[in-house]
């Protein structure tokens, strides 16, 4: 176990995103204790670290795990650092309300454990069950455990969760559905609207009720929906709700990516990986996640075995960034924006402390990366958690840190 701020001051010397100015960044501790402005600078990014709203595990290691394990919460958590994600909600999706809890208490106890997992856990997301049990809407939540909104069953989850669940993701077109919301929000939860075949009214009433927030817009809905009425623009149109979206390159077309960042705003986006356990494992078929085999293929869609379809995303929110460039026309500063910026303030995490963006007394949680000019992809040279360096490449190989190391070698 480390201690948070165990580390000496030291530096981090780039490029900042925000300015696109060469600068030193001074650490003291946990914190960010100054910003030099220099000449020259190593040809490298520094970012607010990634933030992901929505992740199901990575590197083979799952939240939603048949046998729920503190060990298992931590390995996802840091396979995620190596890809410059610093903090981020573990999603739990739907199953039994024992299975549920059971996945709690394993985020509670990592984060009992190292108190830099903890920080990396900024709350838990839940994804169900009380969503739509249409196919198209209800995606690959298993219908045998969808169920109506409970607020006595919410209780329960937060009292096996520490009180930590930040996000839930629910239909409001479900008997109960908005009462539930308000309910949650008076408890300071987020509620988002998602998996749903709701109609515009029920749309408006749960944002009224306090929703304000749309899970993986686009995605989780029916492969047809009429032109015009349906459950997709109004969450689109409304100001009120910002929007998470799947930028891996296989939920969203490129001109869709276009279109719904024009219309819902960079201030209302969210870009999260939504990634399964399977993310960053190698290419090939893979039997015992969800209903059937599934298979990865390289460049990371993840299909049911022998059909086109999706089977989840596999990709991190450092592949997403170059997806957004690439695809989504954004620039660099901006689709930052969607990784850092947007989900902290989406937690509120960005007045108290400072996450989400680079400056002096701010929570120094930073991702240090290169992009190549041609195909937009983000390499993460080093990952930066509550001032202690817990990733960093090294030539053509990489290392995880753990304990509290010397200065980087820049």
């Amino acid at each position: 176990m480390t201690n948070l701020g165990a580390e000496a001051a030291r530096f981090v010397d780039g490029y900042l995103v925000e300015t696109g100015l060469p600068v030193r960044v001074g650490i003291d501790g946990a914190f960010i204790s100054e910003i030099v402005h220099r000449e020259s600078a190593p040809p490298r990014w520094i970012a607010p670290g990634f933030i992901d709203l929505q992740v199901n595990g990575f590197g083979g290691h799952d939240f939603n795990r048949d046998a729920p394990d503190a060990n298992s919460v931590a390995r996802a958590i840091q396979e995620l650092w190596r890809h410059g994600v610093t903090g981020l909600c573990p999603t739990v999706g739907t199953h039994s309300e024992s299975h549920m809890r059971r996945c709690f208490e394993a985020v509670v106890a990592a984060s009992a454990r190292d108190p830099v997992i903890a920080h990396s856990v900024l709350g838990i997301h839940v994804e169900g069950p009380h969503i739509s049990p249409e196919d198209g809407p209800r995606g690959a939540h298993p219908r045998e455990h969808l169920r109506p909104p409970d607020v006595a069953e919410y209780g329960r989850w937060q009292t096996s969760a520490a009180g930590r669940i930040c996000i839930v993701t629910l239909a409001p077109e479900l008997e109960g559905a908005v009462e539930y919301v308000r309910s949650i929000v008076s408890d300071g939860v987020i509620a988002s609207i998602g998996h749903t075949a709701a109609d515009g009214q029920q749309i408006d009433a749960a944002i009224n009720a306090g929703a304000r927030l749309a899970t993986h817009l686009g995605n989780g809905a029916h492969a047809l929906i009429p032109r015009h009425s349906n459950y997709i623009w109004p969450q689109l149109a409304d100001d009120r709700l910002t929007a998470t979206f799947i930028f891996d390159g296989h939920h969203l077309p490129p001109p869709l990516i276009k279109v719904v960042l024009r219309a819902k705003g960079i201030e209302r986006s969210v870009m999260v990986s939504d990634a399964v356990a399977l993310a960053g494992l190698p290419s090939g078929v893979y039997d015992g996640w969800g209903s059937g085999p599934v298979e990865l293929l390289p460049g990371g869609r993840l299909i049911l075995k022998g059909t086109p379809y999706l089977a989840g995303a596999t990709v991190s929110i450092a592949e997403c960034l170059g997806v957004a460039m690439r695809d989504g026309g954004l620039p660099l500063q901006q689709a930052i924006q969607l990784a850092s910026a947007n989900p902290a303030r989406v937690l509120r995490l960005d007045t108290p402390t400072g996450r989400g963006s680079v400056r002096v007394g701010a929570s120094a949680d930073l991702t240090v990366f290169t992009v190549d000019p041609l195909s937009a992809r983000v390499t993460i040279q080093e990952t930066v958690v509550a001032g202690m360096t817990v990733y960093e490449r090294a030539g053509i190989g990489d290392h995880m840190v753990v304990e509290a190391t010397q200065s980087p070698t820049h």
